[in-house]
């Protein structure tokens, strides 16, 4: 297996792994804070970088039943959140591509 490039962001605010400081995500595309995960708050986000997927499986969370893959930091592999695949009912297909993250996961790089 080769070297793990790691992408870096700029930008006015960027979240990073709270272990590592690995860059994640900006708030340009965080898409909302109303979220809960399993350490408390969450945020949604469109789009993340510098995280492995794992593999699908089905869930069943407080909104309905979702196909989802736990995300991990490329660089320290700490579990940062999830990534949902599939949304069952019809309310929740916006999630559908997008990523949360555990704001207890996440620190302020910039």
């Amino acid at each position: 297996m080769g070297m793990k490039y790691r992408r870096y962001l700029a930008g006015e605010r960027i979240y990073g792994c709270s272990k590592c400081k690995t860059h994640l995500a900006t708030i340009h595309s965080m898409v909302s804070r109303a979220f809960n995960g399993q350490h408390g708050r969450a945020y949604l986000f469109d789009g993340v970088v510098n995280v492995v997927e794992g593999d699908p499986n089905d869930r069943q969370m407080t909104t309905g039943n979702h196909t989802v893959r736990d995300i991990y930091c490329v660089k320290c592999a700490t579990i940062l959140g999830w990534k949902y695949d599939r949304a069952y009912e019809a309310s929740q297909k916006y999630k559908e591509g997008k990523y949360i993250l555990e704001r207890n996961l996440l620190v302020d790089v910039q």
